[in-house]
């Protein structure tokens, strides 16, 4: 059995790599888009300040998308380094649109990042602007090829087990590609994305604004990133609210743990708006509730109900006890496929094969299982409750604020009022990390809600790591951490850097030079003159 302590430390590194280098991928996502756009009307109206906009913010696009790339790069090896059996056991699936995503997006989108950045004096308008808007496709095709993989550990379709070969099967591309999971989650991811280079602009062209420096980009800058950002920040609300449907109905325990929901309760349920959640007594040790607001935002009705945490134990202890026998036979056909006994075991309760692995961390040896050990088991099929339901909450709360910040740029920038509102500015400053902080949420909420499976309902997270040391993953945690540290400081060097300097272009000077009037020649007196001639 895998050490307890080299899993956790496993999940621990992937999940400080996958934060940090969700840091550049959102800002990638919605940048590329606004540079399109910006693009786009100067391509239409022939007006200078738009090309000039498009490439002071593709100078900060290249920035953050060469350093997401290095972030990146290291996370697909973690698969075959930390997490080998889960490679093995789901890699005919899961490998296949990470292989598409390099092929497809990734390469189309670094050659015509290439095309972007030195071909302004080389293509003409039309072909720069198809080159940058290949940019964008690019960048949000490779998320949906990423998202489709990582939906597919949270709503496994489109595949099935083979207790010949012990591994997972493809049997239908188009319902991996196509589930309702990693749909909903690409649109939700992207237009976060969005909403994040939405924020950027606007503060930087804010901060642009106070210290009245570039004024007509910044104006111009800020009036686009509002009306995108107001319009990204309905569509992420509208279209969070439909991945939370989604969910309720392939994570049942996700949706219990975002809730706080330890009881099932009649319809119409109330919603907890604050909670503080006590996992080890399965209770709430205090909350503010709204009445009936759970059942309407879930099930989009007054008559609807969501399962508790205690229903949902009670389920998880019976598929327990159903998965038994099934890894049983597993071990017998592992043996002799061929085995017609082992293999009709199996085929009766193969959809609980997941929970008979789950069980297996407390009673490795399946013919003495005591009923402790299945509720024990049932119990860890919930995830931890306190840190999904404040994630989903702490998300909630960025993306209200965000919008009530757009609605009110919008207002200003329309009345042209937006450089004379300075506390407005100043605070639209203080919104860059919003975003961030909100994405990072979002992915808490998705991979925590997730937990205890790497596979849900398949594949427990316990068996799916690597047999390596305590020391050998404690240093690379370490070594990994102090990377993607220095990338950061790296990022915000660059960042503050290129914004300080400003576009270049005409009439834009350095931040500390100085414009000094042309001076007169002064009169040479006579005897200069004299004295001249007469050298």
């Amino acid at each position: 059995m895998i050490d307890g302590t080299v899993v956790d430390l496993s999940r621990t590194q992937f999940a400080a790599t996958a934060l940090y280098h969700y840091l550049f991928v959102p800002l990638t996502l919605g940048l590329s888009f606004l540079l399109a756009a910006m693009e786009t009307v100067y391509v239409t109206t022939g007006k200078p300040i738009y090309r000039q906009m498009a490439q002071f913010w593709g100078k900060l696009f290249m920035i953050n998308f060469a350093l997401g790339v290095a972030t990146g790069l290291t996370m697909e090896f973690q698969f075959g380094t930390n997490w080998s059996f889960y490679s093995s056991f789901v890699g005919d699936i899961f490998g296949a649109p990470l292989a598409i995503e390099g092929l497809m997006a990734f390469f189309m989108e670094s050659t015509f990042v290439g095309l972007m950045v030195f071909g302004w004096e080389r293509l003409s308008k039309g072909q720069h602007l198809a080159v940058t808007w290949l940019v964008a496709l690019g960048s949000n095709l490779s998320a949906l090829w990423i998202l489709i993989a990582n939906s597919f550990m949270q709503d496994p379709r489109g595949a099935a087990f083979d207790p010949t070969t012990l591994r997972m099967q493809l049997t239908s591309f188009q319902q991996l590609i196509f589930s309702p999971d990693a749909q909903s989650k690409f649109v939700h991811t992207s237009i976060a994305g969005y909403v994040t280079a939405a924020v950027f602009v606007a503060g930087i062209s804010a901060w642009y604004m106070l210290k009245r420096r570039h004024m007509d980009l910044a104006k111009r800058s800020f009036r686009m990133a509002a009306l995108f950002g107001v319009l990204a920040t309905i569509g992420v609300i509208t279209l969070g609210d439909a991945l939370g449907f989604v969910a309720a109905q392939a994570q049942p325990t996700k949706l219990a743990a975002m809730e706080g929901l330890w009881k099932s309760e009649p319809a119409p349920m109330p919603f907890n708006l604050i909670a503080f959640p006590d996992q080890s007594l399965q209770k709430n040790a205090g909350a503010v509730q709204v009445p009936y607001l759970l059942s309407l935002l879930v099930t989009h009705s007054l008559d609807g109900t969501v399962a508790g945490i205690d229903a949902l134990e009670r389920q998880a202890a019976q598929k327990v006890e159903n998965g038994i026998p099934v890894v049983q036979a597993l071990q017998v056909l592992s043996k002799n496929p061929k085995d017609a006994a082992a293999l009709a075991q199996f085929k009766a309760h193969e959809q609980d094969l997941g929970y008979g692995f789950l069980v297996q961390r407390y009673a490795p040896d399946l013919q003495h299982v005591t009923p402790q050990q299945v509720q024990r088991a049932a119990r860890d099929s919930i995830p931890p409750v306190a840190a999904v339901f404040w994630s989903f909450r702490l998300m909630v709360g960025f993306g209200l604020l965000m919008l009530a910040y757009f609605v009110m740029a919008v207002i200003y920038t329309l009345r042209n009022r937006v450089q004379d509102q300075r506390w407005f500015l100043r605070a639209a400053v203080w919104m860059i990390p919003v975003p961030f902080l909100a994405n990072e949420t979002g992915w808490l909420v998705a991979e925590l809600g997730r937990q205890p499976w790497t596979v849900y309902g398949v594949l427990p997270t316990w068996m799916s790591a690597s047999t390596h040391s305590v020391g050998y993953m404690a240093f690379s945690l370490i070594g990994f951490v102090t990377l993607y540290s220095a990338f950061i400081v790296v990022e915000m060097f660059l960042m503050l850097r290129a914004i300080r300097h400003g576009p270049d272009g005409p009439g834009q000077h350095p931040p500390h030079a100085q414009q000094r009037p042309a001076l007169a020649p002064r009169p040479v007196p006579a005897a200069a003159h004299d004295t001249h001639l007469e050298g």
